[in-house]
């Protein structure tokens, strides 16, 4: 007996992959090192990794493997995950994890992001914002220029 099954799919449509579906695969395959790298830096900034959405978390590894070839790993992410948790949990809540030196530094490097213009924090902090996750005091200090694209 022979079992065949057969999908038909539009040429269009293209299989969805969720959360659910990494996580399944994590289970047996394990989180990249760089994941878990990242998702300790972010626990580290005081923003637990739930909390940012599995693509957001790819795209902030490759531009950071794109954007900080001097820094080791290591140190790229925890500083991607400072401005990433900062942009999320808003200047006051940032401070309370961390500390006023810290949100404060963290202030800075957005302002200079927004002055700069093509930089990876600039980058990190449009993620934050296109993906909805960013805090709204910080949203209101970011000028997104919606005619560029």
């Amino acid at each position: 007996m022979q079992w065949s099954a057969r999908m038909q799919m539009s040429p269009c449509a293209r299989p969805d992959i969720d959360v659910g579906m990494i996580r399944f695969f994590d289970m047996f395959l394990g989180r990249s090192t760089a994941m878990r790298a990242l998702d300790d830096a972010l626990r580290a900034a005081g923003l637990h990794p739930l909390i940012v959405p599995e693509p957001v978390k790819l795209t902030v590894i490759q531009l950071t493997k794109r954007h900080a070839a001097a820094q080791t790993q290591e140190a790229a992410f925890a500083d991607a995950a400072q401005l990433l948790a900062y942009c999320i949990l808003g200047h006051e809540q940032f401070a309370d994890s961390n500390s006023s030196e810290e949100a404060g530094r963290a202030d800075q490097r957005v302002e200079a992001a927004m002055d700069e213009g093509d930089t990876l924090d600039a980058k990190l902090i449009l993620l934050a914002f296109h993906a909805g996750l960013i805090s709204p005091e910080v949203a209101d200090r970011v000028e997104v220029d919606e005619s560029e694209g």
